[in-house]
């Protein structure tokens, strides 16, 4: 049977194989995308006590699991003052392989595919913020690195065990089967898929964020801040000013409100 032609946004085919990921971005762009994302409120930091277990799951001898031994990553980051005018181009190397990035590509369109006009999570690539994520040498991120790798090489693991291929060429049903089983994880989660579970609603919120810090993410929701005002600045509207002076009598301070003219 011959293979559906390659999509040119990357986004997954519903069957057989998946295309390779192709980044588009430049290292300078992939970082100021990795800056919106290490300040996102969408992505709330792992506890930075947790253990090599705790980091990637959460959950002990549960099932089958890829006990990978990482390479550490040994590149220095911006350090304590860096100089944000002029930012180095490329301050640590990428890690995750081009096997790696197509299949978190494929992954990443599952949780956020494209409907309408809102591009697929892989389209705004997603994948290269997530890879200079997990290639910073910081300890949050290298314990997400342990997480994502981990959950890629389960996916592996898991479609290898039910349907004897890798999972990039599972067709769409069989690849629903799998994250349906460990999109949630809650008090119904088997046992043999809690560590996945854990793992995955890691790296979804991962996905969640870095699409919603994209210019195209951004359009999606609505969201109208960072853009310039044309004329002049019209300052706070009455009901603001009414708030504000509500707020500074209550505390005592109405001496200190705005008196215009």
């Amino acid at each position: 049977m011959q293979k559906p032609p390659q999509d040119p946004n990357n986004a997954a085919h519903p069957d057989g194989d998946a295309p390779a990921y192709a980044n588009r971005l430049s290292r300078r762009e992939s970082l100021k995308l990795l800056a919106a994302l290490a300040a996102s409120a969408m992505l709330p930091a792992l506890p930075a006590g947790a253990s090599r277990a705790d980091a990637a799951t959460g959950v002990v001898d549960a099932g089958h699991w890829p006990e990978l031994e990482l390479q550490p990553v040994t590149a220095k980051g911006y350090g304590k003052d860096p100089d944000l005018m002029t930012p180095p181009e490329a301050p640590w190397p990428l890690t995750l392989t081009p096997a790696q990035l197509s299949l978190l590509a494929l992954l990443s369109d599952i949780i956020v595919p494209a409907e309408g006009q809102s591009p697929s999570a892989s389209a705004v690539q997603v994948p290269t913020v997530i890879d200079e994520w997990v290639s910073a040498p910081y300890p949050d991120q290298q314990r997400d690195r342990l997480t994502v790798l981990s959950a890629l090489a389960w996916l592996d693991d898991e479609a290898a065990l039910r349907f004897s291929q890798p999972f990039t060429t599972l067709g769409a049903a069989q690849r629903l089967a799998i994250i349906d089983d460990v999109a949630y994880d809650n008090a119904q989660t088997p046992r043999q898929f809690q560590r996945m579970a854990k793992a995955f609603a890691r790296l979804r919120n991962m996905v969640l964020a870095a699409y919603f810090c994209t210019p195209e993410g951004m359009e999606d929701i609505g969201y109208m801040g960072n853009v310039a005002i044309a004329g002049d600045y019209p300052g706070p509207t009455p009901e603001a000013y009414r708030h504000l002076e509500t707020v500074l009598a209550g505390l005592g301070l109405s001496g200190y409100a705005y008196r215009p003219g």
